[in-house]
Parts: structure tokens; C-alpha cells; sequence
């Protein structure tokens, strides 16, 4: 890809800035001192903080796991065996419990207090609750009891088909106390996404609701649930919550039931390996059978401290939201903001029920002070003129994180103009931040101590050695380029699962650069330290030989009022002459084809280049995206490209499969 290189007299605007005063009081201005006290590390500010972590990176992960508190059965021998990616192993000899630090008092430097508040819980109906960290403790024993009772023990899998909700937070926490492995789906999956998912592991357990509440309707799931327990074989019991009013689910425990009758139980850890598969979690499945990705105890603990803790300067006193489902990353990663003795926001139901406010509604409601959310919604609140600050209180909000697909420099700055100022005065910071499924956590993002520029994710996480490499391996800054780690962190993934040799994981992140993480992404690193993401690499638009991200073209197709939505496909196969570059659009109610294709020919012109005019704008009723919401673009470029349909996307991995039938019509294939 080009891009022309930047002077620092050419940087966008600043839209937040740090205040030393503060600073001084975040979490990482106290490890920075920290650091000098104990390590004898001497680092000014973050850029100095970052180049250290990943010059020396066994010290640094070693600092890390003394400053944020990481309690230790068996003490580790030393802090890693290996070099090369993968096969790097961490802390070896070193045991520990992820839910011991999430749930013991006093656990990454918070005291986590019976008293104190953990979860809050809001369904969209309006069903709520409020657990303390005391009630939290005593129903993660009861439910640790109850899989005892079942046979459950360090290694077995327990999975779950459930909404965002406080029962499965307790499941999960108890399974990790035991060392079992713990794997979610979301209830809205297709019974054959689940199957997938959850029969390669072989789980012994399943814990699912008996339906769940979505835009404003209440769906069954009980037949799901019968055809799932028909399909995976390994299964010994079924645990259900009666969740909606639809019945219980037949030949299941009942989770209340269960819970009391083993009230007063006591509460205790397994310690496991650091490297002890903690969950599960899957690669899309868009093709063939989602990859199982196998994370370990100890590396997400660590990692999530560092983030949460550092990054987020996240502690006791702060509520914590991010809209997700516990079929998305983003779930792990939001309910370890009990990691740090934060309360967790944990919200169920649809983004724009009743309407698109009801979210900020929520966040003032609950007094959010971190509100995470995706890229896609900000655009869409900003395309509908929302003003939530003119109508709700949200001077708690201290912080708005994104992720899940590039924020655009027009939604940064409706954030800025549209989300008012906190308690001091301040604007909010916005925090977009991009990282993924594969290390559960973000290694580009924002920092307390860093300023955020006008579309620009603020800076590489520390321990992360993000670099963007040319075609040929070479570094370069301030030019678009492959994404790449060079460097191992203790959050990569443990293996794949059913990957015994390691084959699937090396085809994944290490082909293209032996020994360099490879993660997708096209991305910019600037001379600031900052970077932008310019989409997935594997779907990058080549004109005359110029390569650019799709994400610049959404920006300005989906800048225009009239388009919902969009889908940009380079018809060009490898080493072929140039194809088509077709535009798909999901046009606003009332919209003229003929009316908005001028204005976008325009746009992109200007905007980007003559080259990348579409050939042809074609309207449709969707498009197609993953069930985390992620665009298909290499499946529909594969369709209409002449493969069959059922060879380049399995429809059960997508969350509105029909959108696939314009696409497919198109190709030919009837």
C-alpha cells in the first residue's frame, strides 16, 4: 500500500489531552515510579515506557506480574522458555487461579469487599440487579459445589448458551475455580453454529437459559437446547435458568435449585499451570469449522490486569461497560474489570430497543464512567443526529472506548461534540482500540497519559511490539503495511484446539513472516507512535496496482445520509488482469440510486483517488456480516468469484444469512 508520509506540522487535531495533574494520580504514572523504585527502569512518559516494555520484555512481563499484584501458588522458575514464535512458553513452574484473582480480597490492588459493589445487571425489558462482591463469592461457591457434584474437575469443559447475564458470569467463575475449561455462544446462534463450536470440545456440562429477550421479543430456546444435547454425546448434565417466562427446559438441573442447595459452600481455587486452558474461544467459522482458540490462566490474567489496570486506569469505584455478547471477545475481556475491583455493567438485550438511546440511557442510568461500545454504533448514533449529552446526564463518563471495526474520523468527532464533558469539565477520552479473538485483548489503544488524535488509535499497549512490514518484511512508519508483533506476549494462544501438531496455528499467524505474528490488519504506524487501521489485509482493494484498506472507503460511501450501510468488492483475482470493483449499498428508506451515485463518484474521487471510483454501485436489501458483526467481505468476494456458495460461507456463522441471496443471484448460482 502508499501513503504519503506525514510531517508533524501535518498531524491531525488533538481532541484530548492529558492533564498532568492527573496524570500523576493514574495507574501508570504510579508504575512508572514504581519501576524506578524497584526495577531502577528511569522512563519520563509513555513512549519511553512502551520502547522499554518491548526491548526487554522478560523483564517487563516479570514487573508487570509483581506491581499489579498476580498471587502465586508455586512461584514461577523464570519468565519464559523460548524465543521464537510460537512455542513460547511463560512462567514456567508458576501456578495460579484466574478467578481467584477476580474474586479474593485484596486481588490486583483492590479490596473487593463484601460489601462492595461487582456487577450491575440490566435486561432491555428493564429487569435489573445489583451484586456485591460478597454475594458474587457465595454464589460462585454454590455453583462450584454443584459441578463438583457432576463430576466436573480441572480440564473438563463447561459451556454455556446464554445471554449477558449475572448467572453466567457466576458459571464461568466457578468452572475457572475448578481448572475446567469454559466455552459461550450467544443464544442467538443457529443450533448448527452452536453444534460446531461445542462439539469439538467435547464439553461435560451445559448451562444455557431457556430463552432470552431481544428487541422487544422473547425467544425460545428450548429446542435448541434438545437438539444440542442430542449432538454432543460427551454431555453428562444440563444446567438450566429460568430466564423468560417460556417454561423450563426438560430433563435439566435447575439453576436456582442448584445454587440453594448448596448455599453455604466454601469457596476455593485450583491452582493450575500458567499456560492451563482457560476458555475457548472461536475464530469466525465463516468457512469450515470455527478454530477453537485455547487461551491460558495465566496469560490472560496478566494481560487483562495490564490492560485494565494501565491502559483503561480502570479500579474500585469504576463502572465498566462494554455492549457485547458472550459470544464475542469483548465479554472475557469486560468481566475481568473484576480483575481490578471495578463493578461490571453487564447489559442484555438489543442497542436500539426501543430506540438507538438506549445505551445512554443506560449510562446514565448506572452512572457508566468507562462505556465501551462498537465503531458501527457510533456511526450509525452519528448518522442519526443523536445528541445524548443534550438528554442525558453523563458526567460519570470519563471514557469511550471502541473496537470491532475502525472509528472514523467524523465519529471521533461526534463523540467529542456529542457526549458533553465529564464532572471536571473535560471532554471525554475516546479510546479506540484494536486487538482481536486471538490474544483477547487490544494491542493498539489508548493510555492516560497519551493525547488523542483525530482518527487515530493513540498508541501501540505496552509489551506489544506492533509494527507494520512492507511485502518484504521491512519495517516501515508512517506507511500502510501488514500488522505484525515481533515479539511474544503472554495472551497468544496456548494451541488450537484439536491442532495437535500445531499446523493450523502456524498457518495462521506465521506463514507469511516466519517468527513475526501476522495478524490481518492493514495499519499505520505514525511517527508519533500512534496508528490507524485501514481494514483487513486479506481484503485489500488493488487498482493500477495501488493497494488501499476498504476501511477509507466505508468512511466516505457511508459519510453520505442516504447510505445505511456498505460493501466494497475488488473482483481482481491473483494474478489476473484487473476486475471489477463493485460497490453494494444498503440505501436509506426513500433513497434514489440514481440520486446518491453522482455524489459518491464525487466523494471518492476527491476523497481518495480516480482509481478507486467504483465500476458499478449496486443496490441491496443487507449485508452480510458475521454473528459478531463483522462484514464478509472475502466470503462474497469468493461468491462472485464462482465458488459455490455453500464452499465459501457457511451460513450458520452469519447473523443474517439471507443477506446473502443478492449476492449469490449475482454470481449465477440461481
Amino acid at each position: 500500500m502508499t501513503s504519503q508520509t506525514r510531517s508533524p506540522a501535518d498531524a491531525p487535531e488533538v481532541l484530548w489531552r492529558p492533564d498532568p495533574a492527573e496524570v500523576a494520580d493514574t495507574r501508570m504514572a504510579r508504575f512508572r515510579e514504581w519501576l524506578r523504585t524497584n526495577r531502577a527502569v528511569d522512563v519520563d512518559d509513555y513512549d519511553q515506557l512502551w520502547e522499554w516494555s518491548v526491548a526487554d520484555i522478560d523483564e517487563f512481563w516479570s514487573a508487570c506480574a509483581d506491581y499489579l499484584g498476580l498471587r502465586w501458588h508455586d512461584r514461577p522458575e523464570r519468565v519464559r522458555d523460548g524465543d521464537r514464535m510460537p512455542g513460547v512458553r511463560w512462567f514456567p513452574g508458576g501456578t495460579l487461579n484466574y478467578a481467584e484473582h477476580a474474586l479474593a480480597p485484596g486481588v490486583g490492588g483492590a479490596a473487593k469487599a463484601d460489601d462492595e459493589l461487582a456487577v450491575i445487571f440490566h435486561r432491555e425489558d428493564g429487569l435489573a440487579e445489583q451484586v456485591t462482591y460478597g454475594q458474587l463469592r457465595s454464589r460462585v461457591a454454590a455453583a462450584r459445589a454443584a459441578l463438583r457434584e457432576m463430576g466436573v474437575g480441572r480440564g473438563d469443559r463447561v459451556v454455556a448458551l446464554a445471554p449477558n447475564c449475572p448467572e453466567i458470569l457466576v458459571a464461568f467463575l466457578a468452572a475457572a475455580s475448578l481448572g475446567a475449561v469454559w466455552s459461550s455462544c450467544s443464544p442467538d446462534f443457529g443450533v448448527r453454529a452452536i453444534a460446531d463450536r461445542f462439539v469439538q470440545i467435547e464439553p461435560k456440562v451445559l448451562v444455557t437459559t431457556n430463552g432470552y429477550a431481544y428487541n422487544g421479543r422473547t425467544f425460545d430456546v428450548r429446542d435448541t437446547v434438545a437438539t444440542l444435547t442430542s449432538e454432543i454425546g460427551t454431555l453428562t448434565d444440563v444446567v438450566a435458568i429460568d430466564y423468560v417466562d417460556v417454561g423450563p427446559v426438560a430433563g435439566a438441573h435447575d439453576w436456582s435449585g442448584l445454587l440453594a442447595r448448596h448455599e453455604g459452600a466454601e469457596l476455593d481455587f485450583e491452582p493450575v499451570p500458567f499456560e492451563h486452558p482457560l476458555w475457548v474461544l472461536y475464530s469466525s467459522g465463516t468457512t469450515g469449522l470455527p478454530k477453537g482458540i485455547v487461551h491460558g490462566h495465566g496469560g490472560i490474567t496478566l494481560e487483562h490486569l495490564k490492560s485494565l489496570a494501565l491502559h483503561l486506569d480502570l479500579g474500585p469505584g469504576e463502572r465498566f461497560f462494554w455492549f457485547t455478547t458472550t459470544g464475542w471477545m469483548m465479554w472475557n475481556f469486560v468481566i475481568s474489570g473484576l480483575l481490578v475491583g471495578a463493578a461490571v455493567v453487564l447489559y442484555d438485550g438489543s442497542p436500539g430497543y426501543p430506540d438507538l438511546r438506549a445505551l445512554w440511557r443506560l449510562a446514565e442510568q448506572h452512572r457508566a464512567t468507562y462505556f465501551g461500545t462498537s465503531a458501527p454504533f457510533v456511526h450509525t448514533c452519528m448518522k442519526q443526529h443523536l445528541d445524548p449529552a443534550g438528554e442525558y446526564d453523563l458526567s460519570a463518563l470519563r471514557a469511550v472506548g471502541t473496537t470491532g471495526a475502525p472509528l472514523n474520523s467524523e465519529g471521533f468527532r461526534w463523540i467529542v461534540d456529542s457526549l458533553g464533558r465529564d464532572a471536571k469539565g473535560r471532554p471525554v477520552q475516546i479510546c479506540s482500540v484494536s486487538g482481536g479473538t486471538d490474544m483477547c485483548t487490544a494491542f493498539l489503544g489508548a493510555s492516560p497519559d497519551v493525547p488523542v488524535w483525530q482518527g487515530e488509535l493513540s498508541c501501540r499497549a505496552l509489551g506489544a511490539a506492533v509494527a507494520a512490514y512492507d511485502e518484504d518484511g521491512n519495517e516501515v512508519v508512517d506507511d500502510v503495511g501488514e500488522l505484525v508483533i515481533t515479539k511474544p506476549m503472554p495472551s497468544m494462544p496456548v494451541f488450537f484446539w484439536n491442532d495437535e501438531d500445531g499446523s493450523r496455528l502456524r498457518a495462521a499467524y506465521f506463514e507469511d513472516f516466519p517468527g513475526v505474528w501476522r495478524h490481518g490488519d492493514w495499519v499505520r504506524i505514525t511517527p508519533r507512535g500512534s496508528a490507524v487501521i485501514y481494514g483487513r489485509s486479506d481484503s485489500t482493494l488493488n487498482r493500477g496496482g495501488v493497494r488501499m484498506g476498504t476501511s477509507e472507503f466505508y468512511r466516505v460511501v457511508e459519510g453520505d445520509e442516504q447510505v445505511l450501510d456498505s460493501l466494497v468488492i475488488d473482483t481482481t483475482r491473483a494474478g489476473e488482469e484487473e476486475g471489477k470493483l463493485l460497490c453494494f449499498v444498503v440505501l436509506a428508506e426513500g433513497a434514489d440510486l440514481a440520486e446518491v451515485q453522482p455524489r459518491l463518484r464525487t466523494e471518492l474521487r476527491s476523497e481518495l483517488s480516480p482509481r478507486h471510483v467504483p465500476d458499478e454501485f449496486i443496490p441491496v436489501d443487507d449485508v452480510p456480516r458475521t454473528l459478531n458483526g463483522k462484514k464478509c467481505e472475502v466470503p462474497v468476494k469468493k461468491i462472485l468469484a464462482g465458488a459455490a456458495p455453500e464452499k465459501a460461507v457457511s451460513a450458520d456463522a452469519l447473523a443474517n444469512p439471507d443477506a446473502l441471496g443478492s449476492f449469490i443471484a449475482r454470481a449465477g448460482h440461481g
